[in-house]
């Protein structure tokens, strides 16, 4: 016997567009064909009724719950849902208490939890015995990655399917489907073209739920004559005059924007580079992140090829805190554009990393006795400080004294490239290694 079903509504017309027209087989199923279909792996589990636990990961609108509705209606199963955003751990045990009676009466039960990532560890743990001992069969759907938000324990157990946004096409054509549903505008005749369709398929960008939340509210604003309704692109409005923002300031499309904005910069590609950054802050990012983000940048990625790279990104921080958003855009802008059209060199970050693995390998090497401080009599009795030459007292303002521990003579951590500024660097470090193969030795 089925359970009660968020799925469920008794008064259908009264539902919003995107419940009515839900499909109800992988057939009417829009999208995600490279799961669900002919021969692929989604619907052969499903088309046997012999599902593993899972968790469908993707943006909103793109079928993770449809998917559990169709499922629900195909599995012999008892089939229970309940939301992460609702429910509690007393719910989890309630429902887990039921499983496992079913189960020793030869019952499989199936438990969907919509918004899976908003439960927090000990609340996902309570799954975990029952989903291990085949009490139930779990499917989550999230839109975080489940690397992150679903505890490791449970997520071995768990088969990912990942769901992607849909394309323009894939939603006109369930825009086209919700109007000549039955239950989508019964008794109304929509006059809609094909080219007004697609203007909402682009601005739902991926979300089907989106798209017909869009038309439903446009037939809704139209004026309606001889129950027909002509909707043109004019009427469309301020419906569409704003397009959500995927963007989640402490989830995975904050990490992979600035990833992009990153690597984009590096690759030298200012356009790109321009485009990520004005996601992140029309996205609400705070402009102080990014500043700090660009200062790394300009170290890591252009160092002494172009020294005046990490000036103008303490400069811009500095402009992010006097005034703040929205003024600072146009400094982040700057930033940005000079930092991906500047010469590259990594040599002083690769410097840093060298020298760190030297230091993990030998420990605590001792300072030499030559350049140590000598502040006290005791110190100077010890050799603190003898032999110690003071390089401005001579012609080369260099000397042959030893400054590395004698266990890493002879290593090398800083290779200067020749971008930029950095070849002058380059030549001045050659210099110096030249120096020394002359007066070492004397």
């Amino acid at each position: 016997m089925k359970q009660g079903s968020l799925f469920n509504t008794d008064d259908t017309q009264n539902s919003p567009l995107a419940n009515r027209v839900r499909p109800l087989t992988l057939d009417e199923f829009a999208g995600q064909q490279s799961l669900i279909g002919a021969g692929k792996v989604l619907r052969e589990i499903i088309d046997s009724d012999q599902l593993p636990s899972i968790i469908f990961w993707g943006p909103p609108g793109v079928g993770k719950t449809t998917l559990a509705e169709i499922i629900a209606t195909q599995t012999k199963a008892n089939f229970v849902t309940f939301s992460a955003v609702t429910s509690g751990i007393n719910d989890i045990r309630k429902i887990m208490k039921a499983a496992e009676e079913n189960r020793d009466l030869g019952e499989q039960t199936i438990v969907f939890v919509d918004e899976i990532h908003r439960f927090n560890k000990a609340q996902q743990d309570a799954f975990l015995p029952f989903v291990e001992r085949g009490s139930i069969t779990l499917i989550g759907a999230t839109t975080e990655n489940p690397s992150f938000e679903i505890n490791a324990a449970l997520l071995s157990r768990c088969k990912v399917f990942v769901l992607h946004s849909l394309a323009p096409q894939e939603i006109l054509a369930v825009l086209k489907n919700a109007i000549k549903h039955p239950k989508g505008f019964p008794n109304l005749e929509i006059k809609i073209s094909d080219e007004t369709l697609m203007t909402i398929a682009h601005f739902a960008n991926g979300d089907a739920r989106v798209a017909l939340n869009t038309l439903e509210m446009a037939v809704l604003n139209a004026n309606q004559q001889d129950k027909s309704v002509t909707i043109s692109e004019d009427d469309l409005g301020q419906l569409i005059n704003t397009r959500s923002l995927r963007y989640d300031k402490h989830g995975e499309e904050h990490y992979n924007i600035i990833s992009a904005l990153h690597k984009s910069m590096r690759n030298s590609d200012v356009n790109a580079a321009i485009y990520w950054l004005s996601r992140m802050l029309d996205g609400g990012e705070d402009p102080l992140y990014i500043a700090r983000r660009l200062v790394r940048f300009a170290s890591e990625d252009i160092g002494v090829a172009d020294t005046s790279a990490l000036e103008l990104t303490i400069n811009v921080f500095q402009a992010c805190q006097f005034l703040g958003m929205p003024e600072c855009d146009v400094h982040l802008t700057e930033a940005v554009v000079y930092l991906s059209l500047a010469p590259k060199s990594n040599s002083v970050y690769l410097a840093r990393e060298n020298a760190k693995d030297d230091v993990k390998k030998t420990g605590n090497e001792p300072v030499p006795l030559q350049i140590r401080n000598a502040p006290t009599k005791l110190m100077k009795d010890l050799d603190y400080g003898k032999d110690y030459i003071y390089a401005h007292s001579t012609d080369d303002k260099l000397t042959s004294m030893k400054t590395m521990p004698p266990e890493l003579e002879g290593h090398e951590y800083y290779f200067p490239s020749e971008q930029g500024h950095e070849d002058r660097f380059k030549k001045r470090l050659a210099f110096i290694q030249k120096w020394h193969q002359q007066h070492d030795a004397e």
